[in-house]
């Protein structure tokens, strides 16, 4: 390793002063053989004064630009934010609803009316002074326990019997979540805080006196670096010292171990699953709790261990246990065993794998009370991002016939969870958006077969522009077909739905975790096609659109196609007429801002402006960072020599060349953020800044740094106000800012 501290700052060429000045180091490090620069090192340490001291230069430069773009300094006359942030605030205004957690006669669900900041967890019970009617109460308002507004709902769960509601809040943007307990009926507190609850599931056993959750070990028990990991499962008795809570299970596994936990509604079984970080791979353990002392720690069985696969199991009102997996099934599929004997072997396949759609999620209807014979089973699959539900003989697995054995959907969309009531009947809810759909809840009822809207958003629809939406095929360097959705205005199109002229674009993409980019309701497009432009959304490798071979096709040795699929959408959309390169941007965030800052490092050409926002960027470092190493089974390991070539191949940070005209690029990040650090945007701005040939006033390079808020969930202000500086970047560097001003 060389290091000159002394080295000179960054400055641009031809502009010397127009960005602040960032140290540059001499250090080169030789990993595994390979001489690695880092010249910007020193901005990881967000706590140094000299770090403080740049992000404060790039708050005021990010500040001025904004007051330019006001004054009306920048391409296309002033950006007054007045219009298009009430715009958003209609497209936003009718909120958000969520499917019902039946408890016997309540039920609970999420709700938010268009002018709330957060989701609040709502319960709906009979009237007792309206005999027949139903009343509904708030239960956790994150805005009640936090009027500053920056207090997030993470999770909640209520118990078996819907008496004892477990709920989960952070704070700041932490996402470090802590877990509560309240009366439903009196509302009052009766369990909590217990901390180190991140991504803790909870499941209740019978009669609410005590539950099953995730806890992280205490912090003082662990070496530097590790106490963001070595989670167990505890169980907890409600109103005692979390102190005492009894270890169930964890201990001597892998310390990135994420652990799911079900118990099922008899209460008779405890269901475990383990991945190591965000593997695709899930081993499961059950254990029969009436075979042991209530509190003592039963002995568990593999259901799945070591596979190479996904696997998600419970058992049913039925008694059977079932299993839906990727086990010799890409897109997924169903199995039912005997939960006393549920070793691989002994597995029947019920729902085989489909050669084409995704299985999603499925649902078993009964006859409800003590009537737990199944008498359908429907299933939710995705079709190359579409949805489709389809009902099925339960003991066969076998299709019905004709229309009964299609459930009817508003149109092609998405559809989001399969929910029945605990003690069963013919009733199952799920949620349906599209691109111009604000999500719902619908309901289907097995015994005639039909679907109804069940719950609509509570506030009021906005006026929608007319836009068409197509799903294009383009074929990748390597040839393989890569789908995308286009959003544009219909008097945008001809009549065979080909662009009348090329227009200001956006391309979004992600291209990771399996995550799918299915069509879905967003302010942020419909505010751009209103305004003229386009909004493109990628189906790229490394998603889940088409099942796990197309994840594992974008993942370690392979990501290097996600960053080919994404360029072929881009050159499609140039080729094909929709746009022109000076009017094309590309937007993504997380993972996603890892594939944008590859798009802007190997074809700065192609684009005009990039928005790149809570970035994975240097990728030879990430892992010792936020949660990084959770995900090495993603990405690659840096420690390996093979897989740090992988990771150099295309890392945004190492991949700057002086001297090259970049485009103009925001970055968005967050103080919060605890699961990717903000020195990747910190350290990749330094490096464009003090690289780029572009002329900082028309291809700037910006830092917008937000404090008090991370990586999720966010108020509903704060969402529109971000969204509209993005937006505004954006249309400023490809032609459309003046539309947007007017709203």
């Amino acid at each position: 390793m060389t290091v000159d501290p002394a080295a000179p700052t960054s400055a641009v060429p031809g502009a010397p002063s127009a960005y602040p000045a960032a140290r540059r180091l001499d250090l080169v490090e030789d990993l595994h053989g390979r001489a690695v620069a880092d010249p910007y090192r020193w901005l990881e340490d967000a706590d140094a004064d000299e770090t403080e001291a740049w992000s404060t230069a790039q708050d005021d430069l990010y500040a001025a630009y904004r007051a330019r773009a006001a004054a009306g300094d920048l391409a296309d006359g002033p950006l007054s934010t007045g219009p298009l942030t009430a715009r958003l605030a209609a497209l936003l205004g009718a909120g958000f609803v969520g499917t019902p957690a039946w408890r016997g006669d309540r039920r609970f669900f999420a709700r938010r009316t268009g002018e709330q900041e957060h989701a609040v967890v709502v319960v709906a019970e009979p009237d007792p002074d309206a005999p027949g009617g139903e009343r509904e109460r708030v239960l956790v308002d994150p805005v009640v326990i936090d009027p500053a507004g920056t207090t997030t709902l993470d999770a909640w769960q209520p118990s078996k019997e819907g008496d004892l509601l477990a709920y989960q809040v952070s704070h700041g943007g932490t996402e470090e979540s802590v877990l509560h307990v309240l009366d439903v009926t009196t509302g009052a507190l009766v369990d909590g805080p217990v901390d180190r609850a991140r991504y803790s599931p909870v499941a209740w056993e019978p009669g609410g006196a005590a539950f099953f959750y995730v806890r992280r070990l205490a912090p003082d028990l662990l070496p530097e670096g590790e106490k963001q990991y070595h989670r167990r499962v505890w169980r907890h008795v409600v109103g005692t010292d979390a102190a005492q809570d009894v270890e169930v299970f964890g201990d001597g596994l892998d310390m990135t171990n994420y652990y799911g936990v079900s118990v099922s509604r008899d209460g008779r079984w405890l269901i475990v699953s383990a991945s190591a970080g965000t593997a695709p791979r899930t081993d499961v353990w059950i254990a029969d709790l009436s075979a042991v002392a209530p509190g003592a720690v039963p002995e568990f069985r593999e259901v799945a261990v070591g596979y190479d696969a996904e696997v998600g199991a419970w058992v049913g009102r039925d008694g059977r246990l079932y299993v839906h997996t990727t086990l010799d099934a890409d897109r997924g599929r169903l199995a039912v065993a005997d939960p006393q004997d549920p070793a691989v072997p002994r597995w029947r396949t019920l729902l085989a794998e489909d050669p084409e759609a995704v299985l999603e999620d499925v649902a078993v209807v009964d006859g409800g009370g003590d009537d737990t014979t199944p008498v359908r089973l429907l299933a939710a699959w995705r079709r190359h991002a579409v949805s489709e539900i389809t009902a099925h003989d339960p003991v066969t697995g076998a299709r019905l016939a004709g229309d009964a054995g299609r459930v009817a959907l508003p149109g092609l969309g998405s559809t989001g969870g399969l929910v029945t009531r605990p003690d069963g009947g013919p009733d199952v809810w799920f949620t349906y958006t599209d691109h111009t759909t604000v999500t719902e809840v619908h309901r289907y009822d097995a015994t005639t077969g039909t679907t109804s809207l069940w719950a609509s958003p509570p506030g009021a629809l906005a006026d929608l522009p007319d836009v068409r939406v197509q799903q294009v095929v383009v074929p990748s360097a390597d040839g393989t077909p890569v789908r995308a959705f286009v959003v544009a205005r219909a008097d945008a199109l001809d009549a065979d739905g080909r662009p009348l002229a090329p227009a200001p674009t956006i391309l979004y993409g992600y291209g990771g975790f399996q995550i799918s980019l299915d069509p879905a309701y967003s302010a942020t497009t419909l505010a751009w096609v209103e305004a003229g432009g386009v909004y493109v959304v990628a189906n790229l490798r490394g998603g889940g659109e088409e099942g796990e071979a197309w994840h594992r096709d974008g993942r370690r040795a392979h990501k290097q196609h996600v960053f080919e699929d994404f360029q072929a959408v881009a050159r499609h959309l140039v080729d094909g007429g929709w746009t022109t390169t000076d009017r094309l941007a590309c937007w993504g965030g997380s993972n996603g801002g890892l594939l944008v800052g590859a798009a802007l490092t190997r074809h700065p050409e192609t684009f005009a402006a990039v928005v790149c926002s809570a970035p994975l960027l240097d990728m030879v470092r990430y892992q010792k960072f936020g949660l990084g190493v959770t995900w090495t089974d993603e990405y690659g390991d840096a420690d390996t020599p093979e897989e740090l070539d992988w990771l150099l191949g295309y890392s945004p940070y190492h991949r700057v060349v002086d001297g090259t005209a970049y485009p103009a690029t925001l970055f968005t990040i967050f103080d919060g953020d605890t699961r990717v650090d903000p020195l990747h945007a910190r350290k990749l701005g330094a490096a464009l800044q003090a690289a780029t040939s572009a002329d900082p006033a028309v291809a700037p390079v910006l830092v917008r740094r937000e404090k008090g808020v991370g990586h999720g969930g966010r108020a509903l202000s704060r969402t529109i106000a971000l969204t509209v500086e993005q937006l505004q970047f954006v249309a400023d560097r490809t032609g459309l800012a003046a539309v947007l001003a007017r709203g």
